[in-house]
């Protein structure tokens, strides 16, 4: 009987290998089989299958389409298709706005992630036009929600991925040369890691299980002991934390978290992790959040873990336009946006401005002076200092050219990059290339007259050439 099984196993993967019409099959054998095992059984009743995640995913984009888009980053290694849902008033459009991410269900028996994002979408969807947290997020915030990260090791009931890979320890690190090689990274994997080149994510956090706890980096340290290692962000990351924690119904209150947050390298120190890549290669601050102390709690205790995170979320989506200082870089001789960066004295870390719009959100801690910073390739710097209390302040930047030879050149480089404003400069090149023509006509003009007077003089004798 098990040789038959195993049999029928392979037959229906290889099937969905050669056919996309195998795929649905071969998802739900792998979802079922442990299923003899009962404490399997057990464990995910009450949970959604893949399947129905899928389901749900799209029901939710049919349902909410005036406010999301559903879109797939890439697939697991198994073919499972790691779906997304985009929440805005103008979903897949580029805004001046700042963006923020959760994921769940990064280790496959952690999978708490996958319903609690499923019911804040839809608690989104049925609250923007009454609610004013949804009402704030949706219309200033595009927020994109990945339910499960592994799909396949949820199906399998494992911490790892299909191939039994911790997803969470495949990322390049930073204090030791691992995971360097992208083509050998997981699926999953580089699906994230080419996501964040696409898109400037602003803050994001994962959903995990096993603790009540916000954690925030770094995780790791130099020489791999347990000890505290912040980043240097390390006091807005603990202002974000406590706001998760504090938002909690008992996060906060935890007697082996101080506050409810810890710092990851304290905690305990991995290495290869999403979070610490994220903030380091993506411009984002992450938080890991530990939501449940229970890994696979009962799915009859989902509805109370709900309502116990429900704000916390919010309040974290909301922070990326409710603190710190926003606003957009200009040029002071066209008036157009141009793509630069924001520093802040004192703190080794750069946020770039966006593509499009030249915008920029950069999230500190409040209760401080920051004296903020910005650049642009071929331009002078310039900066102001602010006073950051609860609420968010805004600051435009114009910045004026450098008029340098090596300044203009950069200029050139930066401008070529940027379609409005290539046009400009290609079109100041164009008119000083016809007011050249025009000159060299008028000399050429002024030469021919000088050679006919010349030649109507022929008696009078040469005049010495001078040069100056």
């Amino acid at each position: 009987m098990k040789l038959i099984l195993f049999l029928l196993y392979i037959s229906l993967t290889l099937s969905s290998v050669l056919s996309r019409g195998g795929l649905s099959a071969t998802r739900l054998l792998l979802e079922e089989n442990h299923s003899h095992n009962s404490d399997s059984i057990d464990k995910a009743k009450g949970y959604m299958t893949n399947y129905d995640l899928e389901q749900a995913v799209k029901d939710f984009g049919r349902r909410c389409s005036n406010i999301s888009r559903i879109y797939s980053i890439g697939k697991s290694v198994n073919g499972f298709p790691l779906w997304v849902m985009e929440i805005s008033d103008k979903p897949g459009a580029e805004e001046p706005e700042p963006a923020f991410k959760f994921i769940g269900n990064v280790h496959g028996d952690e999978p708490v992630g996958r319903e609690i994002t499923l019911l804040l979408a839809n608690w989104l969807c049925d609250n923007h036009m009454k609610d004013p947290l949804a009402k704030l997020i949706v219309e200033n915030v595009h927020l994109h929600i990945l339910p499960s990260l592994n799909p396949d090791g949820f199906a399998l009931k494992r911490r790892g991925n299909a191939n039994n890979i911790d997803l969470n320890r495949d990322f390049p690190d930073q204090f030791f040369p691992m995971n360097n090689d992208e083509d050998a990274r997981q699926p999953e994997t580089r699906a994230i890691m080419t996501w964040l080149r696409e898109m400037h994510f602003t803050a994001s956090a994962t959903l995990h299980g096993g603790a009540l706890v916000a954690n925030y980096p770094w995780d790791g340290t130099h020489d791999k002991r347990r000890n505290y290692y912040g980043c240097p962000d390390d006091q807005t990351f603990k202002f974000l934390a406590s706001s998760y924690s504090h938002s909690h119904r008992n996060m906060s209150l935890s007697k082996e978290f101080h506050g409810g947050i810890i710092n990851g390298a304290f905690w305990y120190p991995i290495y290869g992790g999403m979070q610490d890549w994220n903030y380091i290669h993506g411009g984002c601050l992450e938080l890991t959040l530990e939501i449940s102390d229970d890994k696979w709690p009962n799915a009859n205790e989902l509805p109370t873990i709900w309502e116990y995170n429900k704000i916390s979320m919010l309040n974290l989506v909301a922070s990326v336009v409710k603190t710190g200082v926003h606003g957009r870089i200009f040029s002071s001789d066209s008036g157009r946006p141009i793509p630069g960066s924001i520093t802040i004295k004192g703190i080794n870390y750069m946020v770039k401005s966006g593509r499009a719009f030249a915008d920029y959100h950069r999230l500190l801690a409040p209760g401080k002076k920051y004296e903020v910073i910005a650049s642009a390739p071929g331009y002078k710097s310039k900066s102001t200092t602010i006073w950051l209390e609860e609420e968010a302040v805004t600051v435009d930047f114009i910045l004026d050219p450098d008029e340098t030879l090596e300044g203009n050149l950069l200029r050139s480089i930066c401008d070529c990059g940027s379609g409005v404003t290539t046009k400009f400069y290609w079109r100041f090149h164009i008119e000083i290339c016809f007011f050249l023509v025009i000159v060299l006509a008028f000399l050429c003009f002024l030469l021919k007259r000088r050679t006919l007077f010349t030649l109507g003089k022929q008696r009078q004798p040469p005049k010495r050439s001078v040069m100056i």
